[in-house]
C-alpha cells in the first residue's frame, strides 16, 4: 500500500487515543484505587505496570511518554510530507514547525506554573520536551534516514558524556537521584530540583524518539510493500530492545526519569514493534472496526491531555467526584467500588467531551 497525504493512518490514530484513554484513566487515579482494593493479589503484581518505575528498570508506564513522542514524529512526518506535495516551501513550513514548538513549549510551563504557593516555572511536562524534540525532528527531517539516524545516536552519546564526565561537586553520580548533572541543570535553569527525580534535560535523549519516529513515517510513506514496511518496523525494534537491554545489564543502567541511553533506545524499540503490529494489523490487513473509541480521543490527543491536567486535575475531579460519591453515599455504595466508580464515570464524561468535538468536527492543533 502507498500512502499517499490525503489518506489517514489509522493505526496512528489508535495508538495516540490509547495513550491518552490510559493517561486519562491515570488522571481520574482509576489504576490507583484498582491498586488499593486489589491488596495482596496477583491483580496488584500486573497493576504495577501502570506506575513508573521509581529508578532502574523498566514498566509500561515508561513507555507512555516515549509512546506519545515517538507518535508526533510519525505524524510529523505525514505532515511535512503533505505540505511538501502541496508545494509549501521550507521556510513556511519551518515558521509554521517554529510556532507549533513555541505553543507547547508555553501550555508545557502553564500546566506547572500554578501552584498552591504561587507561580512556578518548571520545565518538566511533557509538553515542553515535547517542544523541543519537534523542533529538532523537524530541522534534520530532509536529511538522509541514515544521517538522521546519527545525529539521534550522537544525542545518546552527549547524553552520557554529560553525565559521566562533568564532574561537578555534589553532582558527580551518573546515575544517583539527585547527584546527577541533569540535577545540577535543573537548579541552573529552575533553582530546584524535582522531588520524583525527573530532569529537563531529558528532552536530548528523548529527541531520539521523536526522530525515529518521523523516519518510522518516512517509512511508510514509502512504495515499499506492506510486508517490508512491518518486518523493517520489527527488526529495528528487536536490535533496540537487544541494545537497550544489553547496556542495562552492562554499562548503563536503565532509567526512565533521567532517560539514560539505555532507558531511550530499549524504549524505542518497544514504540517500534507497537507501531508495527498496529500498522500491521490495522492498516495493512484493514482490520479497521471497534478502533473508533480510541481514535476519537486520538484525533484530539493535544485538546484532551491539556483538559485533564489544567482543567480536570484542578477542578473537574472534584467537582464529579463530589456528586457521584454523595449520591453513591446515600446508595450505602462500600468506600472501594464507589471510588473506583467515581473515576470512570469522570473518564466517560471526558471521553463525551471528545465524542461531542468529533461530531462537530472540531480536531485542535497547534
Amino acid at each position: 500500500m502507498i500512502i499517499k497525504h490525503y489518506d489517514r493512518l489509522l493505526s496512528l490514530d489508535f495508538l495516540r487515543g490509547f495513550i491518552m484513554v490510559l493517561l486519562t484513566l491515570e488522571s481520574t487515579r482509576f489504576f490507583d484505587h484498582l491498586f488499593v482494593w486489589s491488596e495482596g493479589s496477583v491483580m496488584q503484581v500486573l497493576l504495577l505496570q501502570f506506575f513508573h518505575h521509581p529508578w532502574n528498570g523498566l514498566r509500561f508506564w515508561d513507555l507512555i511518554q516515549p509512546g506519545f513522542m515517538f507518535m508526533a514524529g510519525t505524524a510529523m512526518a505525514f505532515s511535512v510530507s503533505k505540505q511538501t506535495e502541496l508545494g509549501v516551501p521550507w521556510n513556511k513550513q519551518f515558521i509554521k514547525s517554529l510556532k507549533r514548538s513555541g505553543w507547547l513549549f508555553f501550555w508545557g510551563v502553564l500546566d506547572y506554573a500554578v501552584r498552591p504557593g504561587g507561580l512556578s516555572f518548571e520545565l518538566w511536562d511533557v509538553l515542553t520536551q515535547l517542544s523541543f524534540t519537534m523542533l529538532v525532528a523537524f530541522l534534520i527531517f530532509r536529511l538522509p534516514v541514515a544521517t538522521q539516524i546519527v545525529i539521534s545516536v550522537g544525542l545518546l552519546l552527549l547524553t552520557e558524556i554529560l553525565y559521566r564526565f562533568t564532574q561537578l561537586p555534589g553532582f558527580d553520580q551518573p546515575f544517583t537521584d539527585r547527584h546527577n548533572f541533569g540535577n545540577f541543570m535543573d537548579l541552573v535553569l529552575m533553582n530546584k530540583i524535582n522531588n520524583d527525580g525527573w530532569v529537563a534535560i531529558n528532552c536530548i535523549p528523548t529527541a531520539a524518539h521523536t526522530i525515529w519516529g518521523a523516519v518510522a513515517g518516512k517509512l511508510l510513506l514509502s512504495t515499499i510493500e506492506d510486508k517490508r514496511k512491518v518486518m523493517y518496523l520489527i527488526i529495528s525494534g528487536v536490535i533496540c530492545l537487544v541494545i537497550g537491554y544489553g547496556m542495562d545489564w552492562t554499562i548503563t543502567p536503565i532509567i526512565k526519569r533521567i532517560a539514560t541511553s539505555s532507558f531511550t533506545i530499549a524504549s524505542g524499540g518497544w514504540c517500534l514493534v507497537g507501531l508495527a503490529v498496529c500498522y500491521g494489523w490495522i492498516d495493512a490487513a484493514k482490520h479497521r472496526k471497534h478502533l473508533v473509541f480510541f481514535t476519537i480521543v486520538g484525533m484530539n490527543s493535544i485538546f484532551i491531555y491539556l483538559f485533564i491536567e489544567i482543567v480536570g486535575g484542578r477542578w473537574f475531579n472534584t467537582y464529579i467526584g463530589t456528586i457521584s460519591n454523595g449520591l453513591m453515599e446515600l446508595a450505602h455504595v462500600p468506600e472501594m467500588p464507589m471510588m473506583i466508580i467515581t473515576s470512570l464515570t469522570i473518564f466517560m464524561l471526558e471521553w463525551g467531551v471528545c465524542y461531542f468535538l468529533y461530531r462537530k468536527k472540531i480536531f485542535f492543533r497547534l
